[in-house]
């Protein structure tokens, strides 16, 4: 089902730990150009610091026409590309749609579990 909805990416991939530093700085052209593309919010990697070959994937799109044109675009798959030379251990990675975006501090300044805009 297509809609309006933002679409989070979440994920984790573990290497060899001595070339997790090295993947990441690799990636930075990748990364820079999946963030120039329509509807690209965020594109993040970052190092777990408890787990030393862990990499944590953030990203946020606008749609979920933009996710779909990112997955088909040049970034993409140079970026499987370059993953796969890694010599990936193991990935999880997961979606989300998301209907409602508010901020975790009401206009008090209290930080809210609940969604309290709608």
């Amino acid at each position: 089902m297509s809609g309006p909805y933002r679409v989070v990416i979440s994920g984790e991939i573990d290497v060899e730990p001595s070339i997790r530093e090295k993947a990441i700085l690799d990636a930075q052209p990748l990364i820079a150009d999946a963030l120039a593309e329509k509807g690209c919010v965020h594109y993040a990697w970052t190092c777990d610091p408890a787990k030393p070959g862990r990499i944590h994937v953030f990203e946020e799109w606008d749609t979920e026409a933009d996710l779909i044109a990112h997955l088909a675009a040049e970034p993409y798959l140079k970026m499987a590309g370059h993953l796969a030379a890694t010599g990936i251990l193991g990935a999880v990675t997961r979606k989300y749609r998301v209907d409602i975006v508010e901020p975790v501090y009401d206009p008090d300044g209290k930080p809210r579990g609940d969604f309290f805009t709608a």
